[in-house]
């Protein structure tokens, strides 16, 4: 190859990477103890095959926080309650719900859609990094859990809990604690969402809740207030 062929092949090259990515979407980590696939996902082995992000939605780094959404919501603020909760309406000295409602005794003027999971549209996940990705479902969740040994550990000076899957490749996930009003609390813990409503308090979703002692799928976490989000790969 002569040298004007290898500066042209250069040139292209750079401009394939240059634009080849979205600025928000998930890259691979570059350290080779760290086996992750293509796009900025771990294969865990996991029975039905779900690619697992290797950072949290609005980080930069496995290690960072990233940013807090409430349940439904596809952008960050600066306050997490109920007053400031995008599907509800306060009304007769309470807050009724105007979307992903099965009870009719909460939902506004006896408001009811039955559906039990977000919609796409609602997806903090879809909507930042588009259509290739969205939020784990309260299932995707409890296979993670299932399929992987968990520990309390440290990496990179920030503690937080890794999963690793049988064939040998792992996933960080930072503890992150909440939202709740205008700051964080409780950021020893880790809190993620998953896109599944908790049917039996309508409130409340579905989310994975760990600390150093223990972790597991927990439904009591309230719709309103700011948590982490995780993201697995859409399978095609």
């Amino acid at each position: 190859m002569n040298s004007t062929l290898k500066v042209i092949t250069a040139f292209l090259l750079t401009l394939v990477v240059a634009v080849g990515c979205k600025p928000d979407e998930p890259l691979p980590i570059d350290d080779p103890d760290e086996p992750v696939v293509l796009d900025g996902c771990v294969d865990l082995g996991l029975p039905s095959g779900t690619l697992w992000a290797v950072r949290n939605l609005g980080a930069e780094t496995p290690e960072d926080r990233g940013d807090y959404y409430a349940w439904g919501e596809t952008v960050t603020k600066d306050l997490y309650d109920w007053k400031s909760y995008k599907y509800c309406i306060y009304d007769k000295e309470q807050y009724l719900l105007t979307k992903y409602c099965t009870d009719s005794s909460l939902g506004f003027n006896d408001f009811v859609d039955d559906k039990t999971v977000l919609e796409l549209a609602d997806d903090a996940v879809t909507a930042n990094w588009g259509e290739d990705w969205r939020m784990p479902t309260r299932e995707d969740w409890e296979e993670l859990l299932q399929n992987t040994t968990w520990s309390w550990i440290t990496q990179n000076g920030v503690e937080g809990g890794l999963l690793k899957g049988e064939n040998g490749n792992s996933l960080f996930l930072p503890a992150t604690g909440f939202c709740l009003d205008n700051g964080p609390i409780c950021t020893g813990l880790g809190i993620y969402w998953s896109s599944t409503l908790q049917t039996s308090s309508q409130v409340s979703a579905w989310s994975f809740h760990f600390d150093y002692e223990e972790c597991h799928v927990c439904g009591t976490y309230e719709r309103s207030r700011g948590q982490c989000v995780r993201a697995v790969r859409v399978c095609q």
